[in-house]
């Protein structure tokens, strides 16, 4: 095999794992704990010295391609094991590649941290830790990059495009549903933007998304 995939599905690591499914690659999947102090080896630390899953190691005839950071990891296996026909998650157009760019940058500073901290306020984390006070701020914080996507959505929909890049599901929708996702806790968001909740189930109801999760921590 020559693309292999370190991380479990219950980490950033699903957005490259995501991809590699719903392009059906036949890719390595090294099921490496955040935790327990697996990506603290040597070993590992050649391959990411921050650290941290997900990492993607490429095996090319002209040596092997090594990178981390999940979006990065996702764009760079829809770019380069995916083709650019129209019709899977590849971006087929200057259009649609810069949608997946900005999508996926976008999600990381505008709404990861935050959403993460719904995630974990509203419904991992058992429920004596939880401090429904940094969810509550969260959700106000997110209110305001759910505007944006829901504008977006809204504008996709008159163009009779189902998706944030295209009708059709691309990486640009990997990568931001990723994020959103973590955000579904929160009652009060989902119900103010209905179209972005819309869109979110739409994307991780896919059957590769169900594949990818259905691995959890193992």
């Amino acid at each position: 095999m020559s693309l292999t995939i370190y991380g479990i599905a219950a980490s950033r690591a699903v957005r490259p794992l995501w991809a590699a499914t719903e392009l059906g690659l036949d890719f390595h999947h090294v099921r490496l704990h955040f935790q327990g102090g697996g990506t603290r080896t040597p070993e590992f630390l050649a391959i990411n010295p921050n650290g941290h899953v997900p990492a993607v190691v490429d095996a090319r005839p002209d040596g092997d391609v090594v990178l981390w950071e999940s979006m990065a990891c996702a764009l760079y296996i829809a770019r380069h094991h995916g083709r650019a026909d129209g019709q899977s998650i590849t971006p087929a157009t200057p259009r649609e590649d810069a949608e997946a760019l900005r999508w996926s940058f976008w999600a990381v500073n505008e709404a990861e941290a935050d959403a993460l901290t719904v995630l974990m306020h509203r419904m991992v984390m058992p429920e004596a830790r939880r401090k429904p006070e940094l969810a509550d701020a969260a959700e106000r914080r997110l209110a305001v990059p759910l505007r944006v996507i829901e504008r977006h959505l809204r504008d996709q929909q008159a163009r009779g495009q189902a998706f944030l890049a295209a009708e059709r599901f691309t990486v640009a929708d990997v990568c931001a549903a990723s994020v959103l996702n973590w955000a579904r806790p929160s009652r009060v968001l989902m119900e103010a933007h209905p179209l972005t909740h819309a869109w979110i189930l739409r994307c991780v109801e896919r059957p590769a998304h169900q594949a990818v999760k259905a691995t959890g921590t193992d």
